[in-house]
Formats: C-alpha cells, sequence, structure tokens
C-alpha cells in the first residue's frame, strides 16, 4: 500500500514542510484539489517544482470547468515540466458547485466522465488527429455559432500516453464507470471493512474495461482524515466539522453523494440527523450529531500507538489490492513519520 497526503491550504500556505517532509520518508505522492477558491493546478505545480521524486496530482479537476483540451494541455506540460511525476485527477464535482460556480448544467456526470476520458486518452496517445462526435463533446464543433473553419489537431507535444488518470467517485454507478474507463478512483469516505461498498461496483466495471486488467491493475486511492494526539475525543471532535459539511451541507437533500455513502457505511440514522441540523443552519448541532464511531471507522484518530493499529486494518485491504493507496488528509509531520513507520 502506497502513501501519500491531501494538500492543506487557504491561498497562502502550501504545507511545504509536510510535503517535504512526506517525500524524504518515501511517501509515493501529494494531492491538491478545488472547490470554488483555489485552483488545484496550481499548487500542483508549485509542489512539482520545489521537489525531485513524489509525485503530485491534481485530487480533483473539475470537468466542467475545463475542456477535455485544456485539461490535456494542463496534464502534459506539468507530465513534462517535472519528469513525469505528474497524476492526473478529473470529477464531475455537484451541482452545488458547477452550476452555482461555473454557471454551466451539471448534466450527465456519467456520460461526461466517459467521454471526457476518452477524449483525454486520445489526445495523449496521438495516433491521430482528434476527433470526437458524441453527445456532449464534439470536436471539430460544428454545432451553432461554428465558424466552419475547425480542423482536427494533434498534440504538438509528446507526452507519456498511458498517464494514469484517476476519477473520483462514490457512488456505486461512478465507481463501475470509473473502473471502465479509468486508472484509478479517489473515494472521499472508506471502511477499510466494508472495501465492497467500492470495490465490488469498481470490477464490474473493470471488467466492461480494457481487456486484461483486473483490481490489481486499478488504484484505490482513499481519502483518509488523520489527527493525532493524546486525547482521543479532541482527535475526533477535530475532524468532525468538515465530516458535517460533506455529509449534511455538501448537496440539497435531495442529492448529496455524501450522505448517501454515509448511510450506506451502516449510520443512516446519523445521517439524516446531520443533515436536518446543518440544512435548518444547526451547525453545532449538525457537529455533535457525528458519530464517534462513523470517525473511528473512516479516519486515524488518537495516540500514535492507536493509529498504527488501526493502520492494519487498512494494511489487509492493501494486501488484496482492495485499496491501492492511503492519502492522509490534516498530516502534520509528527502523524506523516508516525504512519511512514508503521507502512514503509
Amino acid at each position: 500500500m502506497r502513501l501519500g497526503m491531501l494538500l492543506r491550504y487557504h491561498g497562502h500556505d502550501l504545507a511545504l514542510a509536510e510535503v517535504l517532509e512526506a517525500e524524504r520518508l518515501g511517501y509515493d505522492s501529494v494531492w491538491s484539489g478545488e472547490a470554488y477558491g483555489t485552483d488545484a493546478v496550481t499548487p500542483t505545480a508549485w509542489i512539482l517544482a520545489r521537489t525531485t521524486r513524489i509525485r503530485a496530482g491534481t485530487g480533483i479537476m473539475q470537468m466542467q470547468a475545463r475542456t477535455p483540451a485544456c485539461t490535456a494541455m494542463t496534464a502534459l506540460t506539468l507530465q513534462a515540466l517535472s519528469n513525469n511525476r505528474f497524476l492526473l485527477g478529473i470529477g464531475a464535482s455537484g451541482p452545488q458547485v458547477v452550476e452555482g460556480w461555473h454557471g454551466v448544467p451539471f448534466g450527465k456526470p456519467m456520460a461526461r466522465t466517459r467521454e471526457y476520458i476518452e477524449i483525454l486518452r486520445k489526445i495523449l496517445k496521438r495516433e491521430a488527429a482528434l476527433q470526437h462526435q458524441g453527445e456532449l463533446y464534439q470536436i471539430p464543433y460544428t454545432g451553432p455559432g461554428a465558424t466552419g473553419l475547425g480542423k482536427p489537431l494533434k498534440s504538438i507535444l509528446h507526452g507519456d500516453p498511458d498517464m494514469p488518470i484517476y476519477a473520483a467517485s462514490i457512488t456505486p454507478i461512478g465507481l463501475k464507470v470509473a473502473g471502465e474507463v479509468a486508472d484509478g478512483v479517489l473515494p472521499i469516505f472508506m471502511s477499510p471493512e466494508k472495501t465492497k461498498m467500492v470495490t465490488d461496483p469498481l470490477r464490474g466495471g473493470i471488467a466492461k474495461g480494457r481487456p486484461g486488467r483486473t483490481l490489481a491493475d486499478f488504484d484505490v486511492a482513499p481519502y483518509v482524515r488523520i489527527a493525532m494526539g493524546p486525547d482521543l475525543q479532541a482527535c475526533r471532535d477535530a475532524l468532525k466539522p468538515e465530516l458535517a459539511l460533506y455529509v449534511g451541507g455538501m448537496g440539497a437533500r435531495s442529492k448529496n453523494f455524501y450522505n448517501d455513502v454515509t448511510k450506506q457505511l451502516g449510520y443512516e440514522e446519523a445521517a439524516v440527523k446531520i443533515q436536518d441540523a446543518f440544512l435548518g443552519g444547526r451547525r453545532a448541532e449538525a457537529v455533535a450529531a457525528v458519530p464517534d464511531a462513523f470517525v473511528d471507522e473512516v479516519s486515524l484518530v488518537g495516540s500514535p500507538e492507536r493509529i498504527k493499529d488501526r493502520l492494519q486494518a487498512w494494511q489487509a485491504a492493501g494486501r488484496t489490492h482492495e485499496v491501492g493507496s492511503m492519502l492522509l488528509s490534516g498530516a502534520t509531520v509528527d502523524s506523516l513519520r508516525v504512519v511512514a513507520e508503521a507502512v514503509l
């Protein structure tokens, strides 16, 4: 099982000390995300420029914010500048961000994922000038407002045609599509005891994808929050506001993927309470409704000894290829060292 970390930043702090320590310790990757503030690409480029071995990826670039060709150009450029250390992660985000921030229709996320990755692979492989006629993307464009002057083009840059492409997904249908068309998946919540929630749909997709692949050829890379300290309850409580935000507020009552996954993990009553409180403006109540058991199951919390003990379940999942990479969220220099000592 490889180790990675997620960047924590608010536009001014990229946790460079943690990144450099992760590289020294032998961590495999560091990832940068985006919502409706800092973008994913700029911090990734910054990290690649300040490191020499560790890989850096976008976790994730929002598809609706960029054309597939724009994403491909970005990936090829970062790949070339970093000696092939760039990892490409894409995702559909959610309706609130896509329509409320980018001002475009959320549309059909699964169809978009399929077409988007198909176009990316055509660009990376450079087997022919780019052409694509799909439901969502037509290249060259010949629809309303077209000049008629567009022509198929081939990337000037020659990159690695096998650049790994990760898809962010947590729904069963999304996981199936990721297994079919991507090389890895970035689940935001995962339990090492309930890996089949992720891997069963993935296996179904992998079976439909490129011939000869198995789960061993696919990187399941969950986000795992970590809070290390002597006071177990304080560590749990430190993670609950973010969990409450996702479970309760990252989506509407009728469409919240994170809430759905929390229910599937066995916390249905808590998921309802968290969402009711959060959408009702009672955020403290929503945070208080996050069960300790839920935090314990999907995160690493408590003393170094307790974290090392909990890591055994994750390592067991790694031995069966149900977890390929563990991406730590909220890691400090000290917790990075504790996890590396237990795993690497």
